[in-house]
């Protein structure tokens, strides 16, 4: 599992939003402050948005909010929302798409790491990394 580059800016986005306490931020404001380039930004918040994580303010005061509050916004939806399901290997997330998932000796630690990773991504929200936890 590799964790993307903008994977990692959205989740600095994320808490930046957060941060600001449900005020609108504008895309140019938000990669000034995270240094992340405007362009690749646009399409970070784009796929927020159709995630259900921000919402789209439009107008000239227009820009991006949280969408839910920050307890309710895991790490796992933020990468989900970015990257897709995660997995080690292919088989941990799909299993039809290895002949040999069945009888495979190491298929069974795919599916484990996979889904310990996933419980660990859940449970650490946003909410939790604002209070340093």
């Amino acid at each position: 599992m590799l964790v993307t580059r903008k994977t990692d800016y959205a989740v600095r986005c994320i808490l930046y939003l957060a941060q600001a306490n449900e005020q609108v931020a504008n895309v140019t404001e938000v990669s000034r402050q995270m240094h992340i380039p405007k362009t690749f930004l646009a399409k970070i918040f784009q796929k927020l948005s159709k995630a259900g994580l921000v919402d789209s303010i439009r107008g000239m005061n227009g820009g991006f909010r949280l969408a839910k509050k920050p307890a309710e916004i895991s790490l796992l939806d933020i990468m989900h929302a970015i990257q897709g399901p995660l997995g080690i290997n292919v088989c941990a997330v799909n299993s039809k798409k290895c002949v040999r998932s069945a009888f495979c000796s190491v298929h069974p630690f795919w599916v484990k790491l996979r889904q310990d990773v996933n419980r660990q991504l859940q449970d650490q929200t946003i909410a939790n990394m604002l209070d340093g936890n």
